[in-house]
């Protein structure tokens, strides 16, 4: 991917865990690599193919001197959110914080923080069969829309199926939803867990009957396999109710495991 480097922006701010660091300040070095697409700003010689690092760094300032934090850590982690939020074409920022009057009582050149961030692209299954579905899917989506750390870009139609699993019970509405997200993958899945909460979700049954339901089905092209979490969703080659809508936002998504698209997996069901 393209960068944009910016290295030692200097910027005087009051953070740190001892008092005094708060009271008289201190300077820090702020350098950042941005990673976006930059092909088209090389042949249109546009900045609006590309970014201001004018205004990026900027940025950086008033950031730095509007807030208060102990922790260098949580700063830089503040300042990459701020610029990913405020600039959407960057898809990925490396940055390392510099603390050069770190106060150890010892010499030393600085202290940094390192970190790596970027725009991380989710695919979701929604379904419902409790109450109004309709409204309490269009509901979810919209708390969804409402995070700023998340980016709704495409939403399947809804289709009605017949349940899975436990087929003693009201017929589904089902969809999909394709969204980009500052979010890491168990993250997410607390907030989505926040927003079923929200709308009535109790987990009483395995496949039982829910006012909603949000599953995710993939995470970039990530393997996760951890307590809480599983994904690729293990059940997404056996679902039509998964693979349809899912189809219609994305039929050329490859699962990561097998290689196979979205639409190959649903003609090998259907």
């Amino acid at each position: 991917m393209d960068q944009i480097i910016i290295k030692d922006l200097e910027v005087y701010g009051h953070h740190g865990v001892l008092k005094e660091e708060n009271v008289l300040g201190q300077k820090f070095l702020v350098s950042m690599i941005l990673e976006l697409p930059l092909r088209k700003a090389g042949y249109s010689d546009d900045i609006a193919d590309s970014i201001d690092y004018a205004k990026v760094s900027h940025l950086v300032k008033e950031e730095m001197e509007k807030t208060t934090f102990q922790l260098i850590e949580a700063l830089a982690e503040h300042l990459c959110d701020a610029i990913l939020l405020t600039f959407p074409m960057v898809t990925r920022i490396t940055m390392e914080l510099k603390k050069p009057w770190a106060p150890i009582l010892l010499p030393l050149d600085t202290v940094s923080v390192r970190l790596e961030r970027s725009r991380h692209e989710v695919y979701i299954s929604i379904g419902a069969n409790l109450g109004d579905k309709r409204k309490n899917i269009d509901d979810a989506i919209d708390l969804l829309k409402k995070d700023k750390k998340i980016d709704v870009i495409r939403v399947s139609d809804l289709i009605e199926t017949k349940p899975y699993g436990v087929t003693d019970q009201p017929d589904f509405l089902n969809g999909a939803i394709f969204l980009k997200t500052l979010y890491e993958a168990d993250e997410l899945l607390d907030r989505i867990h926040e927003i079923e909460e929200k709308l009535g979700r109790e987990r009483k049954e395995h496949w039982g009957p829910r006012t909603i339901d949000l599953d995710i089905l993939y995470f970039d092209d990530e393997i996760i396999e951890t307590k809480g979490l599983t994904v690729p969703h293990i059940e997404i080659a056996k679902r039509e109710f998964v693979l349809k809508p899912l189809g219609q936002i994305a039929p050329w998504k490859k699962h990561p495991v097998t290689g196979k698209t979205t639409q190959q997996m649903l003609e090998e069901i259907v």
